[in-house]
């Protein structure tokens, strides 16, 4: 049975502890984390703030973070990827040895939330064991079983996948459909290219996990 757990990270101990000391009310969602290699990881995040372009001039200039690139605007929230070079070989262990993935990840001034989903409880323990003995400062607030790991599979965070299944059951997904998506975006309290955007960020990742294979590189 899977094993999910939900911890806070302090901001000195993760990254972009000067960007969101900087912007208090500025608002982080990691959307997917992929380990590049041992010394680096590569996020994929929407920032609201109420000030992009000081945002992104401190952005630019954090110490725990290199190469960034803004992918998208919706007037209310920017994408990004970038490279998060700062204390980070706990984030990497979880991803690689421990098998861990990251369902869910927000940050602000007040600290990293982030929920991990483990194969098992004796992953989640080697992990924490990890942690103590790297002197990092976890603040467990639960930990409990799941046999529902589809969103794992899917690769979909929790906000994706809230989003599609209440794009579903309004039947926007249906022919003809039931909704619009102008519609829906007011159901969901964002815009209409903020929703856009997110469903299809959402639907390319579904359709990735589940019909794309990936090959290595190798001839057949």
């Amino acid at each position: 049975m899977a094993t999910i757990v939900e911890f806070r990270f302090p901001t000195e101990e993760f990254a972009l502890e000067e960007t969101l000391d900087t912007h208090p009310g500025a608002h982080i969602e990691i959307e997917r984390v992929v380990a590049n290699d041992p010394e680096q990881i590569t996020p994929y995040m929407w920032a609201r703030t109420d000030d992009f372009d000081a945002f992104e001039a401190t952005l630019e200039d954090d110490p725990t973070v290199e190469d960034v690139v803004m992918f998208s605007d919706t007037g209310e929230e920017r994408s990004y990827q970038m490279t998060w070079t700062g204390p980070i070989d706990f984030l990497v262990q979880v991803l690689t040895e421990y098998s861990g993935t990251i369902t869910h990840a927000d940050g602000s001034a007040d600290g990293w939330d982030l929920r991990v989903v483990f194969p098992d409880r004796q992953s989640l323990s080697r992990a924490y064991e990890a942690a103590q003995e790297g002197g990092l400062q976890l603040d467990i607030k639960t930990i409990y079983g799941s046999e529902d790991t589809r969103g794992v599979q899917y690769g979909l965070t929790e906000r994706q996948r809230n989003m599609l299944a209440a794009a579903f059951e309004a039947g926007y997904f249906t022919v003809p459909r039931e909704t619009s998506l102008a519609d829906l975006a007011e159901q969901e309290d964002t815009s209409h290219q903020a929703l856009s955007e997110r469903l299809r960020r959402a639907t390319g990742q579904l359709v990735e996990s589940t019909l794309i294979t990936h090959n290595d590189g190798s001839e057949e």
